[in-house]
């Protein structure tokens, strides 16, 4: 129980880190996942996107979810299944859109894409990845909510967020968006 030990005690003496390393680990994990299985014969492992992912991870993620399953600990204590249901819905109305916009608007601002260009993509791939998360997250935000520790509840999440990840960076590596100006494609 070596490891285990030394990352609850990291948890317990420096959690937000602790919850961003391993949010970034499992984010580039997805990413190098997402690589292997989209990639084209010898092409090259694309390792500025991989840290993006990473960079994502740590410095996104890892501290909106100590705050986001902490506040809800907080304001919903109880883990009957009624509580539960509210949890799942609290995250499906609030931290679901706000943590995956933050995500394509994050990647595409670091991959150069302007405001205008982040905006076209996230009216093309936020409301259609939110739809898709409804077949996926639920399922795992209840078991979240009802069986993990709140101190754990981050490091489940990011690692059902390990197969939802490889779907958003394939959906993040989508091509920019095509702008619409006046008749016109730009």
């Amino acid at each position: 129980m070596g490891f285990l030990s030394w990352y609850l005690g990291m948890l317990d003496s420096r959690p937000i880190i602790t919850k961003s390393i391993s949010s970034a680990l499992i984010y580039a994990a997805a990413d190098i996942t997402t690589q292997m299985i989209t990639m084209e014969p010898y092409s090259a492992w694309d390792t500025i996107r991989t840290l993006r992912m990473a960079g994502y991870g740590m410095i996104i993620l890892g501290p909106a979810q100590h705050m986001w399953f902490n506040f809800v600990a907080r304001v919903l204590p109880k883990r009957d299944v009624i509580t539960t249901f509210k949890k799942l819905l609290m995250g499906q109305i609030t931290y679901g859109p706000a943590i995956t916009g933050a995500f394509f608007a994050f990647n595409a601002a670091l991959q150069g894409e302007s405001r205008i260009e982040i905006t076209a993509r996230l009216k093309r791939d936020l409301l259609p990845t939110l739809l898709n998360g409804l077949l996926y997250w639920p399922i795992c935000d209840f078991f979240t909510y009802k069986v993990i520790a709140v101190h754990l509840q981050p490091l489940m999440n990011s690692s059902f967020s390990y197969l939802w990840t490889i779907y958003l960076t394939y959906m993040a590596s989508l091509k920019k968006a095509v702008l619409q100006h006046q008749g016109r494609e730009e």
